[in-house]
């Protein structure tokens, strides 16, 4: 019995083993045994970032030092070792200790998490303003100004049915790829405009530090600007609907185009989307 659990443990090991060396980086995703967030090619996905960062080392100090006053409680002040317990009502001093330092943490966090807020949300200034519409099931893509102006697309996934039924192998780009891709420039600021033209959407780029709802009727705007060139970067599902839904587009870059042939030529424009999308609305400038 021992020796037949000894082989069954070996031929597990042995397998995990080989599905493990199958297992390669997801372009632009999560990377193999990664456990921190992805670091992003945006200013703000990297602000996103040193702000998770900054709250865990918050987190982890408190952590540390809760537990480690309340253990060295429990050990050193026990009733085997003698303790006799002090006897007060109240102390000032105490009571605004654990008033005034919350206060100050709750402050260290809130400051940078207003500022990545508010640099999120701001579309001011922007080199470039793409219309993205959420449809069943499928993203279409409208450039409204810029060198590709006039540029729209259907944007539909395009995983292999055999993957998807289980009769081929997966690849690292299971159920995110799409047949056409959203084109932006490096060092230009870009203001995506998103709405929906039936239910709720939900539009996500982990590396560029974008997640926004895209609902119908509404159009909200998120601006954001590549630091450095990203071949390929692919959003993630934070939202799955039924199983054919393309709620998952890729965005691709291109260094700075000064004529209109850049962008025209690595995006595929298509025939005209099928219904007039609602026209954006309140728009800061």
């Amino acid at each position: 019995m021992m020796k037949e659990k000894g082989v069954l443990g070996i031929c597990a090991l042995l397998f995990s083993s080989v599905a493990s060396a199958q297992i390669v980086d997801m372009p632009g995703g999560p990377a193999v045994n990664q456990l921190n967030v992805t670091r992003g090619v945006t200013q703000i996905a990297r602000d996103i970032w040193d702000l998770h960062t900054l709250l865990l080392v918050i987190c982890a100090l408190i952590f540390i030092g809760v537990f480690g006053v309340m253990f060295y409680s429990i050990l050193m002040h026990r009733k085997s070792k003698g303790a006799v317990p002090a006897k007060f009502h109240e102390h000032v001093g105490v009571e605004i200790a654990w008033t005034v330092i919350p206060f100050l943490i709750i402050i260290a966090m809130a400051v940078p998490a207003t500022r990545a807020v508010v640099a999120m949300k701001d579309t001011t200034n922007a080199d470039l303003t793409v219309l993205v519409t959420g449809y069943q099931w499928k993203w279409g893509y409208e450039y409204l100004d810029g060198p590709a102006q006039g540029v729209k697309f259907l944007a539909n996934l395009s995983t292999p049915r055999e993957q998807i039924e289980g009769n081929a192998p997966k690849s690292n780009t299971y159920l995110i790829e799409t047949d056409r891709h959203m084109v932006v420039p490096v060092n230009k600021k870009v203001r995506v405009v998103l709405t929906a033209n039936d239910v709720i959407h939900s539009w996500m780029v982990p590396e560029f530090g974008v997640k926004q709802d895209a609902c119908r009727g509404y159009c909200a705007t998120r601006g954001s600007a590549l630091k450095r060139r990203a071949s390929i970067a692919v959003s993630a599902p934070s939202s799955v609907a039924k199983t054919t839904h393309s709620c998952r587009s890729w965005s691709k870059s291109w260094n700075r185009p000064t004529t209109s042939s850049g962008p025209t030529s690595s995006v595929r424009p298509c025939r005209p989307l099928p219904t007039t999308p609602p026209k954006p609305m309140n728009w800061p400038i």
